[in-house]
């Protein structure tokens, strides 16, 4: 483990000590200059002069040498008491107030230490002045904001997931129990039996592949980057659920004019075929869908509107949720509720952003707009 040094608050006492240090030595050395100085500016006698001192004849360079001797002494015996009561003083007056300077640090650190998944609901909300150190508080409950939000969404994901799970396996164990309990079960009772398992088998199948792609894409790079058709990533999306939208009765307009956009045509294709799909699935009978295609100088988009059921404009944000099916409850829909999720996702790693708005008359119009590619 590799050794800390001294804390930040003692640095700043020793280096506050040594300032106040080397300027106490400065002023006494110039003290001590000045003394001799002021003793050899003083008015000369003729040589060999001499004076009276208690009854005593002094000669007069031998007096001033001894005066000026006595100053200098006196004024460092003076001079170093001073010094060390200075550099005392500065040394306890900046120990005390670095540490009330620094009590904001350590209640961050405090927190910080003390922050766990359970503790995320903590805030530091620093009073007093708007210095650096507030600063440095308003950023930690900023980001403390974040975590808890990010922990929040990870904990619904979780349950939701787990929920999504446990429905097609309780349909199993349930089918496999009164089956099993009735011992007069035929052969068609076991097909009947075998058919509700194996859909309930391919329903997590498609639920844990949702979860795969979301987890691939949500935040991750893009392994290829190429130039891609919208309109012929739209029109091979469109195959795979044609014959539902047949079935439904569905009113179809495409305007796909050629629209190359830069990114993984995997993926590219599995965002219109997710809005191919939720524009289908989240329609009525009779219903209509109308399907855009069109480039610009930056962006190239795709537009799919649908009608279906009535959406409000307050919720539409929601619809990016996982597992989310529409406004009503969450089972009320087929489909793994992850659609909108990995499109929003896929979107982002593609550099792109996506934007959804309800329908007045009921159904939901979703934008995606995709980096395009150089003319």
């Amino acid at each position: 483990m590799r050794r800390r040094g001294p804390g930040l608050r003692l640095r700043i006492t020793l280096l506050t000590t040594a300032l106040v240090a080397v300027v106490s030595v400065v002023l006494l050395f110039l003290g001590w200059t000045l003394v001799g100085r002021v003793f050899d500016s003083s008015p000369s006698f003729p040589a060999g002069s001499q004076v009276t001192v208690d009854g005593v004849n002094v000669d007069v360079a031998v007096l001033t040498e001894a005066l000026t001797a006595a100053a200098r002494a006196d004024l460092l015996r003076a001079g170093l008491i001073a010094f060390a009561c200075m550099v005392v003083a500065a040394a306890v007056l900046a120990w005390t107030f670095t540490g009330r300077v620094l009590k904001p640090l350590h209640d961050v650190t405090g927190a910080a230490r003390r922050l766990s998944a359970e503790s995320l609901g903590s805030r530091l909300r620093l009073e007093g002045p708007r210095d650096e150190v507030a600063e440095l508080a308003d950023t930690f409950d900023a980001m403390l904001d974040r975590l808890e939000a990010a922990f929040d969404s990870q904990r619904r994901f979780v349950a939701n997931a787990s929920h999504e799970l446990r429905t097609p396996l309780s349909v199993v164990r349930t089918e496999l129990d009164v089956t099993l309990s009735d011992p007069d079960a035929d052969v068609e009772e076991l097909r009947r039996m075998a058919g509700v398992v194996r859909a309930a088998g391919e329903r997590a199948e498609q639920l844990v592949s949702a979860l795969l792609l979301l987890a691939r894409t949500d935040g991750a790079g893009l392994a290829v980057r190429e130039p891609v058709d919208l309109s012929a990533v739209v029109e091979s999306a469109w195959k795979a659920v044609r014959a539902e939208a047949e079935a439904r009765n569905l009113r179809t307009v495409f305007r796909c004019a050629p629209a190359l956009a830069v990114g993984d045509p995997a993926l590219l294709e599995r965002i219109a075929g997710n809005l191919l799909e939720n524009a289908v699935r989240h329609n009525h009978v009779g219903g209509w869908i109308e399907t855009v295609v069109e480039t610009g100088p930056q962006w190239s988009v795709l537009r799919v509107s649908s009608s279906g059921q009535l959406i409000p404009p307050d919720r539409v944000e929601e619809l990016f949720e996982p597992f989310r099916r529409g406004v009503k409850d969450r089972t009320s829909q087929s489909g793994t509720g992850l659609g909108l999720s990995i499109v929003r996702a896929a979107v982002a790693a593609h550099g792109g952003f996506a934007q959804a708005v309800a329908v007045p008359t009921g159904g939901l119009s979703v934008t995606v707009h995709l980096p395009a590619a150089p003319r």
